[in-house]
């Protein structure tokens, strides 16, 4: 039996593979590409990667969180419902990014994955399946939304939600999805309270 790839390895291994086409004068590399390269684990490593990029402290290149934010809201959507397979337009997956621009992006966030794999273990896995899965799918809808509302932070704070819950749907730790529901829904629900002019006032207050 093969051994199976930590998320690290699976973003490492697909980086090489991005340099490799690279090298053969390939300069972009389609949506379709990417869930081929992480069907094996479905919707929790799809989602996570996916909402990687917009989750971290790093700086991500104009143009690339727009294109990864309708995947994300699709692919929430479809876990909300119970899906099985993975399922998007063959005008979504023709969509293109700059190799160069994902190789950067992934190759500063694979550190902060690695050391996500230390803390991130096997406990209440309960709460990563069944209708518990579903209910993964809708907080993450709901994250997934509010990223396309142009306000500072919009896209880092959700997404992390995202990414945490994924990362738990992965590991079977369900510490991991209660830490991603929380920092999302925490976030929407000072937006509902707040407002946009609030939260933008709160946010300028911070920084």
């Amino acid at each position: 039996m093969s051994e199976v790839r930590s998320l690290s390895q699976l973003l490492l291994d697909f980086c090489q593979d991005l340099k490799q086409k690279q090298d053969a004068n390939i300069s972009r590399v389609q949506v379709d590409d990417i869930l081929d390269a992480f069907h094996e684990r479905g919707f929790g490593m799809i989602l996570f990667f996916f909402a990687l990029p917009m989750a971290l402290p790093i700086p991500v290149p104009p143009g690339i969180n727009v294109l990864l934010a309708s995947p994300l809201i699709l692919l929430t959507g479809q876990q909300m419902l119970g899906f099985k397979e993975i399922w998007m337009p063959q005008s979504m997956r023709r969509k293109t990014i700059s190799s160069k621009h994902l190789i950067s992006v992934l190759t500063k966030a694979i550190p902060f994955v690695r050391k996500i794999e230390i803390l991130a273990r096997p406990r209440l896995g309960f709460l990563t399946q069944g209708i518990s899965s579903h209910l993964i799918g809708l907080f993450g809808l709901i994250m997934a939304l509010t990223i396309c509302i142009p306000i500072p932070l919009t896209n880092t704070v959700p997404s992390l939600g995202i990414a945490c819950m994924a990362v738990g749907v992965l590991m079977r730790d369900g510490l991991a999805v209660i830490a991603g529901a929380i920092v999302g829904l925490a976030w929407i629900s000072l937006l509902v309270f707040l407002g946009e002019a609030g939260l933008r006032f709160l946010i300028g207050s911070i920084i």
